[in-house]
């Protein structure tokens, strides 16, 4: 009962109270400093995302008293999370975690202590990162509660698999893995109907853990909120078919946290409701992320977290903005196969689409579309020494995107979370002479 109260205290009422103290910290800390110049490149920041760090704190802040309150799910990123809302699951994701310490540049130590227990430095950073944390208990989230249940699918990489055994035995808790077949093409209904029964079973096992029955309904009326906030999400995103964007790709990073990790929740669509009206406005008045766009960007494979700020600036002197990247809108393209009526079977085709399970030839279709619909002049394909599906193929993906959508291509080496195997000074030369292809610079 206590540890109840300390969960729900902290979601509604600590949680509220420290986003209303930031709130009042950055009125005070504006009223007290001279008024900045506006900035050469950029244009006026979102205000969205003080918002976003409202809505991150006050789920991280409740995740500190879930265990032993509400059951609790340690889940991957292409993982059905549907099927937990009912049964008022806490869920954490350590992929959003592992990210969060690589923005703050903590994931070489983190990683270096999983690496020092017998890790490769070859696996997935986020893997070294978030088990590399809880060995050390280091953690920029204050504490991520334990888990009761460990929950992947197959469906963005094996990886998965091995990470999440492994924390099992660790934390000594049961492990359910969802396989999704690769796609070569599209998924047949005996494609369809082998995952779903594997997520039924899930739904079941899961259902026993936090001591409740299944309740169909509520299934449902939370697919219908993940397909709204998937198609809210893909309404922000489309917004930067504008010129100048009103945000760019990098930022699209930052924001995808909510949809990530807070699916099925209302506040999550709350969340993007705010975003997208601040982006319409944005285009009905010209605001552009950037002051002075010349060039238009994709992006494609993860952020290289630790240098968002460095390559946005680098982009934006020289009026190259990243406008669109694969991994933001991967969470928008299959909104449309959401289907309430039967959450089940809509989630196993939903889930068995994710973009990186599916062929070559289906990812290049993809950004051809993205470049077209996003009116891009060049791409940057991020070859990232931690991912290892998401990077196969890239070399060809960027000759062939470069023929047949007639656009300039750049092969970028670095990794998402380990800054030992990324070299700031040659990523930076390489990124020059690219632009400069661009004449005029």
């Amino acid at each position: 009962m206590l540890r109840r109260l300390q969960y729900e205290g902290a979601a509604r009422v600590v949680a509220p109270a420290l986003a209303t103290g930031l709130r009042a910290q950055r009125r005070l800390r504006s009223w007290r400093r001279p008024k900045k110049e506006p900035s050469e490149w950029f244009g006026p920041p979102l205000r969205a995302t003080y918002r976003l760090k409202e809505v991150l704190t006050r789920h991280y802040l409740s995740g500190r008293y879930a265990d032993g309150a509400v059951p609790v799910a340690w889940v991957t990123s292409g993982f059905p999370i549907e099927l937990l809302r009912p049964f008022g699951y806490h869920v954490v994701y350590p992929e959003n975690h592992a990210a969060m310490c690589g923005v703050q540049r903590k994931g070489v130590k983190l990683a270096q202590v999983a690496e020092v227990w017998g890790l490769s430095q070859d696996t997935c950073g986020y893997a070294r990162c978030d088990i590399g944390s809880f060995l050390s208990g280091n953690t920029p989230a204050g504490r991520l509660p334990k888990p009761d249940i460990l929950l992947a699918c197959t469906n963005i990489c094996q990886t998965v698999v091995h990470w999440y055994r492994t924390l099992a035995a660790i934390l000594k808790v049961p492990v359910f893995v969802v396989d999704t077949p690769f796609l070569s093409g599209d998924p047949d209904e005996r494609t369809e109907t082998y995952v779903a029964e594997q997520l039924e079973e899930c739904m079941q096992l899961c259902a026993r853990i936090a001591g409740k029955k299944v309740d169909r309904k509520a299934l449902g009326r939370v697919a219908q909120r993940s397909k709204e906030a998937s198609e809210l999400w893909g309404e922000c995103l489309a917004l930067s078919q504008a010129e100048p964007a009103p945000w760019t790709g990098f930022e699209q990073f930052l924001h995808l946290g909510p949809i990530v990790a807070m699916r099925g929740l209302p506040e999550c669509n709350a969340y993007y409701r705010e975003l997208r009206d601040e982006l319409r406005e944005r285009v009905k008045h010209g605001i552009g992320a950037i002051r002075h766009e010349r060039f238009r960007l994709l992006w494609d494979n993860l952020p290289i977290w630790y240098e968002l700020r460095s390559l946005s600036t680098l982009l934006a002197e020289v009026g190259f903005t990243i406008v669109t990247t694969t991994y933001s809108y991967g969470w928008a393209e299959t909104a449309p196969l959401f289907d309430p009526r039967d959450p089940i079977v809509s989630a196993a085709r939903v889930y068995a689409r994710v973009f990186i399970n599916r062929s070559l030839d289906f990812r290049l279709e993809m950004m051809k579309k993205l470049v077209n619909t996003y009116s891009c002049d060049g791409a940057i394909l991020h070859s990232n020494h931690s991912c290892k599906p998401y990077s196969v193929g890239q070399i060809d993906l960027a000759d062939r995107l470069a023929k047949e959508a007639s656009i300039r291509t750049l092969l970028l080496d670095g990794d998402h979370i380990d800054m030992r195997v990324h070299s700031k000074e040659q990523a930076e030369g390489r990124l020059a002479a690219f632009m400069e292809s661009f004449g005029g610079l």
